[in-house]
């Protein structure tokens, strides 16, 4: 598989509901930020697609639902985190705010809750993307 073009970040969106898939990406958008590439999307609704697509190593960032059936995104999240060499950002959708501390357990670097606010799911993405981003003068 050829990689991304270099104008682009590939971001991995697991979820069981295509509901969820679709509120996060039209969260995002193409370009959340100027000073990023725009995304590229990978919409997966497995577990072992998930792995599949972060073994090979281009993906930037996962977004993982912790409430997706029967494999959760946290249970992913600490999976990748301790299988993966330097594994990218990964970030929880959780069931609800209370559940962050699940998050961290998971190792995740950022949670946003359910129902996804696109202000809150933006800045997450925004800061766990910037640092892997070359800055340009």
């Amino acid at each position: 598989m050829t990689p991304p073009p270099a104008d682009r970040i590939k971001v991995l969106v697991y979820s069981d509901d295509v509901n969820t898939r679709q509120q996060v990406i039209l969260a995002l958008g193409r370009r959340p930020h100027p000073d990023l590439p725009e995304l590229e999307y990978v919409e997966v609704a497995t577990e072992p697609v998930v792995l599949q697509n972060m073994d090979r190593g281009d993906i930037a960032l996962a977004i993982l639902d912790g409430e997706a059936v029967p494999a959760g995104g946290m249970g992913i999240a600490k999976q990748l985190k301790d299988e993966i060499y330097k594994c990218p950002p990964v970030l929880v959708l959780t069931g609800r705010p209370q559940d962050a501390w699940l998050a961290t357990w998971s190792r995740a670097e950022a949670a946003v809750p359910h129902p996804i606010d696109p202000i809150q799911l933006a800045e997450a993405v925004i800061g766990l993307l910037r640092p892997s981003v070359p800055a340009t003068s």
